[in-house]
């Protein structure tokens, strides 16, 4: 009997290690049936042009690409309650999900568009998943990483099967603490044209512990935010210590709360924001600003690197003063930062030591310096529209043009001979619904600037209170 049980414990485990083994090669035969079974990515257009509206087509194919490019990212997809939502994705081959700094973005040109759906229930998404701290997620998402890599790499559609959920750290294991800002921003963006009474008092509380989130994790005595590596959108750039970027999108957010507190009836928030707003404002000016060079430093790990993303967004939202302003806009044209194509990210490298491995590995380490990225060019159109430089505008803005109508769709990033950027190990992601949405809304500030104020109105009344 004692040997009868001897012999049943290895047929045993052999009987469960070939369960085992069944449910393994049943599942891998079912992850790459399901893979090879999606769509092939060349099965979708990247855009459209309607057939009537063949004049307007004519006059501007570019901006009908890009509205198009935007509109193919706005789908619906389903959480795992069941609810649908409508939600605008970043990129059709590798970032077919929501991102918090991308969306942010281009929430102006969901307000140009009038896309307010897609704005409101992408919105809704992140402040139903922001944590209790106030922290929102850095992307809402329904695949991982090595998923996604093989869909790319078998040029096939991303699925979108599975439900959407959050994931709150970078690639880097890192916080993003523009992520955070831009999504207030953008929500204070959907308010400020849309007069959403509901929405504002719905989510205020929300809305106000996010900015408390972003001071709990970096706000120092200096009345500066200061990050750590790899925690904004030059994620590829060891970046640390008070950048000016992430200052400035934070000094953004404070100066909009401040101003719709007063509008919604919460004075006592107006009055603290708007004090924050310029004690930031101050320490900004006081800390980054070079007379010398006549531009915002990137940080004082890097004082001579001047950082179109700061720089511009300091100008359109007015944080610049007028000769401040010029000062930028003719360091950047002396530099040549938007030639071939507007506009670069920096006026120089950080250095190799700055860089992050895998972008040296892949061929890309100019990722976030020499390569130009068209939401640059996009604020460095409305820089220059904000300036009185409407001949200058007029030029980037056609450059960006050329270049969309010539590769028949918005890419994420360019190199410097002009082309998209592609090596052995990577290709732009095309279309990227964070630089068409935002060149359309450039298009609209140039075309007229009083048009897109005329918006505003209620958001210029708020000034005067």
């Amino acid at each position: 009997m004692a040997d009868k049980k001897k012999h049943d414990i290895p047929l045993r485990l052999s009987t469960l290690l070939a369960f085992l083994l069944g449910i393994f090669f049943s599942q891998a035969f079912n992850y790459w049936w399901r893979l090879l079974r999606q769509p092939r990515l060349a099965s979708r257009p990247h855009h459209y042009l309607p057939e009537h509206d063949t004049a307007v087509i004519e006059a501007d194919p570019a901006l009908h690409i890009a509205e198009a490019n935007v509109r193919a990212g706005i789908e619906e997809r389903h959480l795992p309650d069941g609810s649908r939502k409508t939600i605008l994705w970043a990129g059709w081959r590798n970032f077919r999900e929501p991102w918090a700094r991308d969306f942010g973005f281009a929430s102006f040109g969901l307000v140009e568009m009038g896309e307010k759906r897609a704005l409101k229930e992408t919105l809704e998404i992140y402040l139903h998943y922001q944590q209790a701290d106030g922290r929102f997620p850095v992307k809402i998402h329904s695949t991982n990483v090595a998923t996604r890599y093989l869909h790319s790499l078998f040029a096939r559609q991303q699925p979108t099967y599975n439900p959407l959920r959050p994931k709150y750290h970078t690639a880097h294991r890192t916080i993003s603490l523009d992520g955070n800002s831009l999504l207030v921003i953008a929500a204070l963006n959907y308010l400020r044209y849309y007069q959403d009474e509901v929405f504002a008092h719905r989510y205020w509380d929300a809305l106000k512990r996010a900015l408390h989130w972003v001071e709990m994790q970096a706000l120092q005595p200096d009345g500066l935010l200061h990050q750590d590596a790899y925690t904004d959108w030059a994620d590829s750039v060891i970046r640390k210590g008070a950048v000016h970027y992430t200052n400035v999108l934070y000094w953004k957010a404070l100066r909009e709360f401040a101003l719709d507190a007063a509008r919604y009836g919460y004075s006592e928030d107006a009055n603290a924001f708007q004090r924050r707003e310029q004690q930031l404002r101050a320490a900004i000016n006081q800390h980054f600003w070079d007379e010398r060079q006549g531009f915002y430093i990137t940080s004082r790990q890097f004082p001579l690197v001047l950082s179109s993303d700061g720089n511009l967004l300091a100008i359109a939202w007015k944080l610049a003063t007028p000769p401040q302003a010029h000062a930028i806009l003719d360091n950047m044209t002396g530099f040549g930062m938007a030639e071939p194509v507007p506009t670069k990210c920096t006026n120089r490298d950080y250095g190799r030591d700055f860089i992050a491995f895998e972008n040296r590995l892949g061929g890309i380490a100019h990722y976030h310096t020499s390569a130009a990225w068209l939401w640059l060019g996009s604020w460095h159109v409305i820089a220059l529209v904000r300036s009185g430089r409407l001949d200058e505008a007029g030029r980037l803005l056609d450059r960006m043009r050329r270049v969309i109508v010539r590769d028949g769709v918005v890419h994420e990033v360019y190199g410097e001979n002009g082309h998209y950027l592609k090596t052995r190990w990577y290709e732009s992601e095309a279309p990227l619904t964070w630089s068409a949405a935002l060149f359309v809304y450039a298009s609209a500030v140039f075309r007229n600037p009083q048009a897109v104020a005329s918006k505003q109105v209620i958001h210029e009344d708020k000034e005067r209170l």
